[in-house]
């Protein structure tokens, strides 16, 4: 059976695919070429991954990157599609569910929301549960650099505590929409803001995400 990860880096690989490797992404600075270096690395080059999160690591991370984004586009695009070597922990399929069914939902919407055409994507309610379970768990790593409090909650009324403090602001939508918001896209995010207005101006503004 097809795992929501599985499903996800077919899309997003698609995606770049025929977006083109100079095509713009919600990553700033990156384009597609450089989104899919990006992947790529995070899951074949673990000596450099950590620089992704680990900011001592940052510049051998990023120089490593380059250096795979020098390749031929469609070899990048290749090695998301087929996964991550037998050596790698995200062969396993429970890690790779864990690890990746996020980070290639939002990648792949890095890639739809850069169009200007683009419309929401109807996600079903299995894999929108799953999205929530994934934000719940890291809502708080997300949410630890805002600077006011933040609740993000779902239309069927459950909620998760981004951040604690006041002034608090709501932020209602769906799972995806949400880990938009929750993961730095606060512009891109189909949601709706609720709260004073100086602080939801703050939160827009504010670096938010795992990194």
């Amino acid at each position: 059976m097809s795992t929501h990860a599985k499903r996800e880096r077919l899309l997003l690989a698609d995606l770049l695919e025929s977006a083109g490797p100079e095509a713009p992404t919600l990553c700033a600075g990156w384009t597609a070429r450089d989104l899919a270096a990006h992947v790529v690395v995070r899951e074949r080059r673990a000596d450099a991954a950590g620089g992704i999160v680990i900011k001592p690591l940052a510049a051998r991370s990023e120089r490593v990157r380059n250096e795979f984004a020098a390749r031929p586009y469609d070899e990048l695009i290749q090695l998301i599609r087929t996964g991550p070597p037998r050596v790698s922990p995200f062969s396993l399929k429970q890690i790779d569910e864990a690890a990746n069914t996020v980070e290639f939902y939002i990648h792949a919407e890095d890639v739809r929301r850069a169009r200007p055409d683009w419309t929401p994507r109807e996600l079903d309610a299995v894999f929108s549960d799953a999205l929530w379970k994934r934000l719940e768990s890291g809502a708080r790593i997300m949410g630890r650099r805002s600077p006011v409090g933040l609740v993000l909650r779902r239309p069927n009324g459950q909620t998760a505590v981004a951040h604690k403090g006041a002034p608090v602001v709501t932020v209602t939508g769906d799972p995806g929409e949400l880990l938009m918001f929750a993961s730095g896209r606060q512009e891109a995010a189909k949601v709706r803001v609720e709260g004073d207005e100086d602080a939801i101006m703050r939160l827009r503004k504010a670096k938010l995400g795992m990194a």
